[in-house]
This record gives C-alpha cells, structure tokens and sequence, in this order.
C-alpha cells in the first residue's frame, strides 16, 4: 500500500480519527458529511506525508487539514449556495446516544447544539479546539492560524455567548452605557 512505502504508520494516524470524527460532526452536525471531511483529510495528510515535519505534533497537522477543508467547503458552498435537506434526520445518532435516554439530558445536550450551531464559525471552532479536544491556546492559535489574543477572545466571547443561547436570552448582551463628563 501507499502508506506504507511512504513511511507512516497507520497507528499514528488512527488513534486520531475518533476526535477527527468529534471536531467534524461538531462543525457540520451532519454524519454524513463528517465522515466525508475525515476522510478527506485522512486522504490529504497521507498523499501530503512528505510535508508532515517527523518532529511536528502529528495531531494539530491532522486538525490543520480537517479545519482548512471544512474552511474550504465553506466557501465553495457560499459561491453555489446552500443545498436543503429533503429529509431531516434532527433527533437521532449522537444526541440520542449522549443523552443515554433520558429526557431532560436530552433537551439539554439539544440546547447545547443549538447553541453551539448558533455561534459564528470562528468561535465555534476555538470552543471545540480548547474546550472539546483539549488543544492549548497555543496549539489552537497556530492550528487555526491566528493570534493568541485572537483564540482568547473568541473563546470568551463564545463561552458567553453560548451560555446566553442555552439560557434563553437570544439578545447580545450590551453592557450598560453611562455618561462620562
């Protein structure tokens, strides 16, 4: 095989696909399409072996390319449009398992999707990095390609945001204007 003659180890790689399979399901909230990203980034980080640094954290290469995908599906999708589901499959696989039947857990893991579908990308993204996979602000920061400073606020900015969401309060939270003379 080709991995193989080019030197990987599959072991290296697979013990990484589970969380690929998380960060990409969270991203699309579609299985469907996440098992897709993941094998599109599996497929690109083994014909792009050569490029992968032997002394390079091999998990943020991964996350890299599943992140710069999704980014990239993103776009193309923007410039065709939005394709609509015909059938809608919301309330089954993950949620279902997660919740473990119960249905006040369930309602709960919903709120905490909805919420996490409602934010913007960016913070979306930072959230499942440091809160989700457990990547560092650092890790986070060069994976995404941005500064430090940038992944704090969009981390803070999307923990309250999220916290608004799954609470209730849909309005943006405006702190309090006082006059100054």
């Amino acid at each position: 095989m080709f991995w193989r003659s080019a030197g990987v180890d599959a072991g290296q790689i697979e013990r990484h696909i589970p969380a690929l399979r998380r960060f990409a399901w969270a991203l699309l909230r579609d299985g469907a399409a996440a098992d897709d990203l993941v094998q599109d980034c599996l497929e690109r980080a083994l014909s792009r072996w050569h490029l992968h640094r032997a002394d390079g954290d091999l998990r943020a290469w991964l996350f890299t390319i599943l992140h710069n995908l999704f980014r990239n599906g993103r776009r193309s999708v923007a410039r065709r449009g939005n394709a609509v589901p015909i059938e809608d499959d919301a309330g089954h696989g993950i949620a279902d398992d997660a919740a473990g039947g119960a249905a006040e857990g369930h309602l709960i893991w919903q709120d905490a999707l909805a919420g996490l579908a409602a934010l913007p990308e960016e913070q979306r993204s930072v959230l499942l990095l440091v809160g989700v996979e457990g990547f560092s602000y650092e890790e986070a920061a060069r994976l995404l390609g941005v500064p430090l400073g940038t992944v704090m606020s969009r981390l803070s900015r999307g923990r309250e945001r999220l916290h608004r969401l799954i609470e209730g309060e849909n309005a943006p939270a405006r702190p309090a204007l006082r006059r100054v003379k």
